[in-house]
């Protein structure tokens, strides 16, 4: 059996849609989420194998939602909207499918089969690239019972422990579900070590140290490293010459 997990804010349409597809005995809804920031925490966890995921959510979208996940791993994607049909068109091409508000249990059987057409012969999602931002101008962060949106800009730095991916301003540090790949492809983030992304505007002092290694020192005061295959492109990028 497929899994799915429904990302939708309206409880209602939620879980009307999840009773939809536990009804259809093709489809088990492994788990649901009020918005894109907790359904990308889902996605990263539950691994499913569809998201039926709404458009219009505050804060984060569905649109800039598909920019946060990761092309190699990403599930397939069924948008669910309240668009009328012609609008919907737009779409159409770029995601596996989409179903209107309400959802009607005729269409979304046309769906589901479409969907098992498509895994059998295909274990790679249909790509959605044509929707993808390019660029994240947010980056969502969650943790402590509480959602934080970071504007990219604002970002000092980002890296990565034991304990997942952090985001570092000059005011707080945040833990987000994002990768430091999707962070540095979509933002203006640059890589200057393997665990380490860091903001140009952010780089107060750069510290040479021995065996062509090197310390970044921020505006804030926060120390990042520098190893040894960044240095070269990061002072190119600073404009330094040696």
């Amino acid at each position: 059996m497929l899994t799915a997990l429904v990302i939708d804010d309206e409880q209602f349409a939620r879980e009307e849609l999840a009773e939809l597809l536990e009804e259809t005995g093709h489809i088990e809804v492994i788990g649901e989420a009020a918005n894109a920031i907790m359904g990308l925490k889902k996605i990263n966890e539950l691994k499913p194998d569809v998201v039926f995921l709404d458009i219009q959510m505050p804060q984060v979208t569905g649109i800039e939602l598909l920019g946060m996940l990761d092309p190699d791993t990403m599930p397939y994607v069924v948008f669910v909207t309240a668009y009328d049909q012609y609008a919907i068109q737009a779409f159409e091409d770029n995601a596996f499918d989409y179903l209107l508000k309400p959802v009607d249990p005729k269409r979304l059987a046309k769906t589901i089969n479409r969907f098992h057409k498509v895994v059998t012969q295909s274990d790679q999602p249909q790509a959605v690239s044509a929707l993808v931002p390019e660029k994240l101008e947010q980056i969502p962060c969650i943790g402590h019972n509480r959602i934080v949106i970071i504007a990219t800009d604002n970002v000092e730095c980002a890296y990565s422990n034991i304990s997942g991916v952090h985001v570092r301003t000059s005011e707080q540090t945040a833990s987000t579900q994002l990768t430091l790949k999707i962070l540095e492809e979509k933002t203006p983030l640059v890589r200057c070590h393997r665990q380490y992304l860091i903001n140009i505007k952010a780089i107060s002092e750069i510290k040479l140290l021995e065996n062509g290694l090197a310390e970044i020192i921020t505006t804030t005061g926060f120390e990042v490293p520098i190893s040894r295959r960044y240095l070269k492109p990061l002072k190119e990028m600073l404009g330094i010459v040696s």
